[in-house]
């Protein structure tokens, strides 16, 4: 299998996993030190231990839960054989305090190949805008 298509494999098994909120398997697919960048948080997240808490927190206090989540638009950049930028639109169905609504966002996940296996090391999201 090509790179480009191990870099789709592994991105499409993070949507679908956070898609059906399966939180163990999504959060394995980044590493333990990647970084996280959300318009919705004040702070960068510097690592997945830190993001897993916010989850956490968002389950527990504001009912957080996802319901279903789209992938299209999808780019993979290769940067040599150690790195690739993965970039698409995202619309995810998400409920909180008990509604569900669809948030249309732009998402930028950068991938680190570790051999045998492409490891999610930063997520961007910012909202998808109409010009």
């Amino acid at each position: 299998m090509n790179a480009t298509q191990s870099v789709l494999d592994a991105a499409a098994k993070i949507v679908d996993d956070f898609g059906h909120h399966r939180t163990a398997e999504y959060f394995a697919g980044f590493s333990s030190d990647a970084t996280f960048m959300f318009y919705t948080h004040t702070e960068r997240l510097n690592s997945r231990a830190e993001y897993e808490a916010l989850w956490a927190k968002w389950e527990a206090e504001d009912g957080f839960k996802v319901h279903a989540c789209r992938s299209s638009h999808q780019k993979v950049q290769l940067i040599g054989n150690d790195a690739a930028v993965f970039t698409h639109l995202v619309s995810s169905d998400i409920e909180f305090a008990g509604e569900v609504s669809t948030v249309e966002e732009r998402e930028t996940i950068v991938f680190a190949n570790l051999g045998d296996h492409w490891v999610a090391v930063h997520e961007h999201l910012s909202p998808e805008t109409v010009a």
